[in-house]
């Protein structure tokens, strides 16, 4: 497990499934806010891949989220489009609405950026989030990343076209912090 100050992040487990199809993506605001498609639902028992996580996906790697303090699962986080020729990937996370308002997704980004530079070897870390996120958006900006620019009109979430914000995060102009 790679572990924060706050949380950890460990393999999905059978029994995460369950709570993240309940919490995350069920919820149709939610999982429209965060997905680059439709919200669909997942049927239990399904192979769906934002559920069920495939060990052989080189360009992809889920976590679940967890409390550091009694191992409660909190949410999911993700390195995705890992591109080992350029050395850059794209950072993903949701957390259960229980878990909110915490500063456990500043602590996530925070071990996916150790994860990316430390060790994946990357040279580059991505993220694209809706432009009234702010938890996101403060979570990558006290991890260093820097908005790069704005992506106007690219998302059509529930019936109307919202800005992206696109911020970068560079290997040597991330200060890491002692948490692991």
């Amino acid at each position: 497990m790679l572990r924060g100050g706050k949380v950890g992040l460990r393999a999905r487990y059978e029994d995460d499934i369950p709570i993240l199809r309940a919490e995350l993506y069920d919820d149709v605001v939610n999982s429209s806010r965060s997905e680059g498609q439709p919200w669909r639902p997942i049927t239990p028992g399904s192979n769906d891949p934002r559920l069920v996580v495939d060990d052989k996906d080189q360009r992809n790697v889920a976590f679940s989220v967890v409390e550091l303090d009694g191992d409660a699962l909190v949410g999911i986080a993700s390195l995705w489009g890992i591109d080992t020729h350029h050395r850059n990937a794209h950072i993903g996370l949701g957390l259960l609405p229980s878990a909110r308002g915490k500063g456990y997704g500043t602590d996530v980004v925070t071990v996916l950026c150790h994860y990316g530079f430390v060790v994946r070897g990357l040279q580059r870390l991505q993220i694209e989030t809706l432009s009234d996120n702010a938890a996101m958006l403060r979570s990558a900006e006290r991890n260093g990343f820097v908005r790069e620019g704005v992506l106007r009109s690219s998302a059509w979430v529930l019936g109307e076209f919202l800005d992206q914000v696109l911020l970068g995060l560079l290997v040597q102009d991330w200060k890491p912090g002692s948490e692991t």
